[in-house]
């Protein structure tokens, strides 16, 4: 696993990543563009699918669910096995570096919450058209659920960062990602919900 500082060295700080102007723009987004694109595409394949008779409103619901459950296990394997790739080579550690070892460094860095917009787009389309392949017409219930899941993972993830924790029971949220960024973060990948850290054994010890 890439080291990580056990506290930030300036937490909104917004360093550069890329000497290269345009490819270091890039890499920065306000959190809005691409929750907008993503709840656009949602919105977007379920009305297409609808309209042109693709999907039943039963298995609709159905798999618009199913969507929203796999994505956080997609988010959870992710996070850990990829975000957290073993920095076995300099080349890894780069990378590892590029696509998050730089938001533990800076947590609270408003631009670099996201995936930036020209990604968003890709990613969103060779998902849809993977899922399109897998599931068939189902893929219009489940992809808008898929894109919802990562839509409010983004939103959640943002707001523990940015925001002070509420005074409910959301305030676990904030507890659990706080102690993934500052105590152990070899545990607690689950950012929308720590499910798959129950599952997988991953949860904080809350002592430490």
């Amino acid at each position: 696993m890439a080291e990580q500082h056990k506290q930030p060295l300036d937490p909104a700080a917004s360093p550069r990543l890329f000497k290269n102007p345009i490819l270091d723009k890039l890499s920065r987004t306000h959190i809005s563009i691409p929750i907008i694109i993503l709840g656009g595409a949602a919105a977007g394949i379920a009305v297409y699918g609808f309209f042109h008779g693709k999907i039943t409103i039963y298995n609709f619901i159905l798999f618009f669910l199913l969507g929203v459950f796999v994505f956080t296990f997609v988010e959870y394997m992710m996070h850990r096995y990829l975000y957290h790739l073993a920095p076995t080579t300099e080349k890894r550690k780069k990378i590892q570096y590029t696509i998050h070892g730089v938001h533990h460094d800076h947590p609270n860095d408003k631009e670099r919450l996201a995936m930036p917009p020209a990604f968003s787009v890709a990613l969103a389309t060779l998902v849809f058209l993977f899922l399109r392949w897998v599931l068939g017409d189902q893929a219009f219930g489940f992809a808008p659920g898929f894109f919802l899941g990562y839509s409010l993972y983004l939103f959640i993830h943002y707001s523990v960062h940015i925001f002070t924790p509420p005074r409910n029971f959301l305030k676990q949220l904030w507890v659990h990602h706080g102690m993934h960024h500052y105590k152990q973060p070899e545990k607690a990948f689950g950012v929308s919900s720590p499910l798959w850290d129950y599952v997988f054994g991953t949860m904080p010890e809350r002592k430490r």
